[in-house]
């Protein structure tokens, strides 16, 4: 994750500059410009250290060598969950907190709770078993 790592690491400063430069030019008068670009380097940041942090526990992949051969890519990857309804739920508790947002605010605490026992569903999906009821 080497050169993940390195890609949003520098794109940080790079926007954090362009974000200092765009608020002169306009001279600070415009607010969502600038401002956008400062989170939009606070998220590369964030995406990189994340990274580094990762790549430090895993260890050097096949894509970081030079030396490596294409066969020791091959094999599991990470471990999914093909058959969980979570993220399904999850993205139905998104669309009703948008909706809220766009019709009526109450609806906003409807996608919240809905959200909540969503991710507390995602997160202890496995703490029972497999397919575990």
């Amino acid at each position: 994750m080497k050169i993940e790592t390195k890609l949003f690491t520098y794109l940080m400063p790079f926007f954090l500059l362009v974000g200092t430069v765009y608020g002169f030019l306009v001279e600070w008068s415009e607010p969502v410009g600038f401002l956008a670009l400062y989170l939009t380097g606070g998220l590369a940041g964030m995406i990189g250290f994340y990274l580094a942090f990762t790549g430090k526990r895993v260890g050097d992949r096949p894509e970081d060598r030079l030396d490596a051969e294409i066969h020791e890519g091959s094999g599991e990857q990470g471990h999914f969950s093909p058959w969980s309804w979570w993220p399904l739920v999850l993205g139905l508790a998104a669309a009703t907190g948008f909706l809220g947002i766009a019709i009526g605010f109450w609806i906003t605490y409807i996608g919240l709770g809905l959200a909540a026992v969503a991710l507390v569903g995602w997160v202890f999906e496995y703490s029972r078993g497999y397919h575990a009821h």
